[in-house]
C-alpha cells in the first residue's frame, strides 16, 4: 500500500550537466524528511538507468528506485524516471508510459511536474537544476498555479544555465540558491505546518488527465486553449495554443507539446531539411541532364540546347539554396 499522507512531494528536473547536480542535491536531503522525491534527467533512449542510479546515488541519503507502471509511492524514497519513458504521478501511484515526447524529450520534466501539481497541488516542491533550453519552465508554472513551491539552482553555479534562467525569467521563484543550500531549505519547509492541499486548477487537471491517458481527441485538446494555423512539426496535426502567463505552449491532439522557443527551433530544422532535399533533387536532375548531353555526344541539337539551359538554371538555383542554407545555419 502507498503511504496515506506524505507531506511533501519533491520533483526534480535536470538535463545537460544534471547528473553531477542531482548527485549533490540527493546527498543533502534531510534523512527524516516527510517526503517522496521524483527525478527526471534527460537521458538518451539507449541510456542505462541503473548506471545513472549508481552515479546519482553514491552519496544519497535515501534509497533510489527505478519505478514500474503502478509503483506505489512511499515516503523516504527517491524515484528515478526510466530512459525513454515518461514518469507521471497520480495520488499514491506512479505511472510509467511511452507516450508522445514533449519538447522532443521522453522522459519529460514538464510532464512529471504537471502531473505532480495536478495530483498534490500545494504540497509539491519543484526543483530545476542545470540544463539546456527550457524544459521544466511550463511544469514549474503548473506547480506555482497549484500553490506549490519553486526552487531553482543558482544559474551562475550551474554547468548549463538555460533551464534555471528560463524559470527565473518567466516565474516568480520562491528560492534561487546554491545546490548546497537546498537541503537546508527543504528541512525548513518540512518543519513547518502540515501541508493542506488546495484546489487544483481545472485546466491543469484536464491536461494531466489527457497526458496520463496518452491519447486525446482534437476537441479535448482544443478545450485547453485556442486553435492556431500552425501544424505539429512531428506529425502534422493542428496545434492548440495553451496560454500560461508569459510561457505559452503548443499541443497537438496526438500528444506532442512544444514551448515557443522549441517550436521555432523545430520549424527552422524542418525548413533546413526541406531545403537540403530540394538541393539534392536539383543536383540529381542537373547530373541527369549532363549525362543525357554526354550520351548524345554533346551535339548542338535543340534538345541539348534546352538541356544546357536547364542545367545553367539549376546551377543558379543550387547556388542560391546554398547561400540560404548558410544563412539559416548561423541564425
Amino acid at each position: 500500500m502507498s503511504d496515506d499522507k506524505i507531506n511533501n512531494i519533491i520533483v526534480v528536473g535536470a538535463s545537460a550537466g544534471g547528473i553531477t547536480a542531482v548527485e549533490m542535491l540527493l546527498s543533502t536531503i534531510p534523512k527524516n524528511m516527510d517526503a517522496a522525491i521524483f527525478v527526471v534527467i534527460h537521458l538518451s533512449a539507449g541510456a542505462n538507468p541503473n548506471a545513472i542510479r549508481g552515479l546519482i546515488g553514491r552519496h544519497a541519503t535515501w534509497p533510489i528506485e527505478i519505478p514500474e507502471n503502478g509503483t506505489l509511492i512511499k515516503r523516504g524514497k527517491i524515484y528515478l524516471a526510466p530512459a525513454d519513458n515518461h514518469m507521471m504521478i497520480k495520488t499514491g501511484e506512479i505511472l510509467i508510459a511511452n507516450g508522445a515526447k514533449e519538447n522532443h524529450w521522453r522522459p519529460s520534466i514538464d510532464i512529471l511536474f504537471r502531473t505532480a501539481a495536478a495530483a498534490y497541488n500545494s504540497c509539491v516542491i519543484g526543483i530545476i537544476l542545470s540544463g539546456l533550453l527550457d524544459d521544466g519552465t511550463s511544469g514549474m508554472v503548473a506547480i506555482k498555479s497549484a500553490g506549490g513551491l519553486c526552487i531553482v539552482q543558482e544559474p551562475e553555479e550551474a554547468d548549463y544555465a538555460d533551464m534555471p534562467n528560463n524559470v527565473i525569467n518567466n516565474i516568480d521563484v520562491d528560492y534561487r540558491v546554491s545546490l548546497s543550500d537546498i537541503g537546508y531549505i527543504l528541512a525548513d519547509i518540512d518543519s513547518r505546518e502540515e501541508c493542506v492541499p488546495a484546489p487544483t486548477p481545472v485546466k491543469l487537471k484536464k491536461e494531466a488527465e489527457i497526458t496520463m491517458r496518452m491519447a486525446s481527441s482534437y476537441k479535448q485538446t482544443q478545450a485547453l486553449g485556442s486553435s492556431t494555423i500552425f501544424t505539429c512539426p512531428d506529425c502534422g496535426g493542428v496545434l492548440t495554443k495553451i496560454d500560461e502567463e508569459d510561457t505559452p505552449r503548443y499541443r497537438c491532439f496526438t500528444g506532442h507539446v512544444f514551448s515557443e522557443r522549441f517550436l521555432e527551433d523545430q520549424y527552422l530544422k524542418k525548413t533546413e531539411e526541406t531545403l537540403w532535399v530540394a538541393m539534392r533533387m536539383m543536383e540529381e536532375r542537373k547530373n541527369f541532364l549532363a549525362s543525357l548531353i554526354r550520351r548524345s555526344g554533346g551535339t548542338a541539337s535543340p534538345h541539348n540546347t534546352e538541356r544546357k539551359q536547364r542545367t545553367t538554371e539549376l546551377e543558379t538555383h543550387i547556388s542560391r539554396l546554398k547561400e540560404l542554407l548558410n544563412k539559416l545555419s548561423i541564425q
